[in-house]
């Protein structure tokens, strides 16, 4: 964990715009050289030869008349600094006249439905996104997980506790209490278990509060991390992260501390959905939005569909080839079950425009529909992709000679359950017809 200084400067920008050194050009925001460097070599320290994932995370370039850039790609979050200074990334969402409050909500609704997330249960609302940056956002989520577990109750447990004591106690520990006590006959040196809360769970959440205490600028997040410490009063820092971690019990009694500890950890061992170094970023927190999309689509149509359709997520019934072993796997995010009849539906993190070549629609991505199409013979492949106004056509459809269909429709995130709903409506009454044309067929073919 590295200590975070008291400067307090937030720097926002969303997806695909960017950072250049000192001096505001061509829409690009500035920032002083020092925090530029460290951003610059936080994305050095993320390259690697067998890693290419972490070149989707932000972008170095020069460019003539402007010098070096940094772009945002398809990771969002925040980067905090160890000097105090935020670095926050907002998904680009719908159109340039949403506000950066909205977007804020609407990203941090997308984030409790990622499966590995600490967060899934907090009320957005409560957040003050007009006033916190994201690393404030998360700390008050912290500090409000700790208050409701000592609600519930913070777990003591009986802790070995070797001293030089005026009474005795549980095991005498015979080595010691000689070279400690031959003259002294009035201590005995002694082993004993006393119940207290210096457990590790208990250790790493007071370690927690400290660090970010340190950290915060919020006035409320300070007070309230000043007055949870005071019930740690009678619990050590820890000593290391690592080993108390270790020591922290996963039964049944100790579940509510599930996610103060998970906390912890990205607090403590920087442990988040996507592990980062930096010398100067004291934390990451770094969300690939290609995931956080699907997620958020999959939970929502799990919330939606109706009795009689069941949904598959990250299918892999079926592999390109079969022959002489199964290879290149197929792995569509959703596949919409009805009986004997299939959908396949697949998220894609992109803004597409009438300007655009095909939209903006990747050849690739055709290809993958493709072979979903061929292998799954589905009655329907959707292709879902955020909405954007930079699009006029929200019905787009692609078909190929030999009954391949696939559908592009939009996933409006400013009213999500009212957009999806409608997608699966008319895929549900596409499915219904086409059984319906299935089952005439079959009696004209009988008289």
């Amino acid at each position: 964990m590295k200590p975070i200084g008291k400067c307090e400067m937030t720097y926002t920008i969303t997806e695909y715009s960017g950072f250049t050194c000192e001096k505001t050009v061509n829409g690009y925001r500035a920032l002083p050289n020092k925090t530029f460097e460290a951003l610059e070599n936080f994305i050095l320290a993320n390259v690697s030869e067998k890693e290419t994932e972490a070149i989707e995370l932000l972008s170095l370039s020069a460019r003539r008349g402007v010098g070096k850039v940094i772009t945002a790609r398809n990771y969002v979050g925040l980067i905090a600094m160890t000097d105090g200074t935020v670095i926050e990334i907002l998904p680009k969402i719908a159109g340039d006249e949403i506000s950066e409050d909205a977007t804020k909500r609407i990203f941090l609704e997308m984030l409790k439905t990622l499966r590995d997330i600490t967060f899934k249960d907090f009320n957005v609302s409560s957040l003050h996104v007009d006033r916190l940056n994201l690393f404030e956002i998360f700390i008050k989520m912290f500090l409000d997980e700790v208050t409701a577990l000592a609600k519930q109750g913070l777990k003591s447990d009986y802790t070995p506790v070797e001293a030089n004591e005026k009474f005795y106690k549980g095991k005498i520990l015979t080595s010691q209490n000689i070279k400690y006590n031959l003259v002294n006959k009035q201590r005995f040196y002694v082993l004993y278990d006393d119940f207290n809360m210096n457990r590790p769970e208990n250790r790493l959440i007071k370690s927690t509060l400290r660090f970010l205490l340190k950290a915060t600028h919020d006035g409320r997040n300070r007070q309230h991390a000043s007055q949870l410490l005071t019930l740690f009063d009678r619990v050590d820092y820890t000593e290391s992260y690592y080993e108390d971690f270790s020591k922290c019990l996963t039964d049944r009694s100790m579940n509510h501390y599930d996610k103060a500890l998970s906390w912890c950890r990205v607090f403590l061992l920087g442990n988040s959905f996507t592990a980062f170094a930096g010398s100067r970023v004291a934390l990451a927190l770094l969300f690939p939005m290609e995931k956080v999309f699907e997620s958020f689509v999959a939970v929502k149509l799990r919330k939606l569909v109706g009795i009689g359709i069941n949904i598959r997520t990250q299918d892999m019934t079926y592999s390109l080839f079969d022959t002489p072993r199964r290879a290149f796997a197929l792995r569509p995010d959703i596949v919409l079950e009805f009986g004997k009849h299939e959908v396949v539906m697949d998220t894609k993190w992109k803004l597409l425009s009438d300007t655009e070549r095909n939209s903006g629609i990747s050849q690739s991505d055709m290809y993958q529909m493709y072979a979903y199409g061929k292998k799954y013979g589905a009655d329907r492949i959707v292709l879902l992709y955020p909405y954007s106004d930079r699009i006029s056509r929200t019905d787009i459809r692609y078909a190929s000679n030999d009954n391949v269909k696939v559908d592009v429709r939009f996933v409006d995130l400013r009213n999500p359950d009212s957009s999806i709903s409608d997608i699966l409506s008319e895929v549900t009454d596409a499915v219904a017809s086409s059984a319906g044309q299935g089952v005439a067929r079959k009696r004209e073919k009988t008289q």
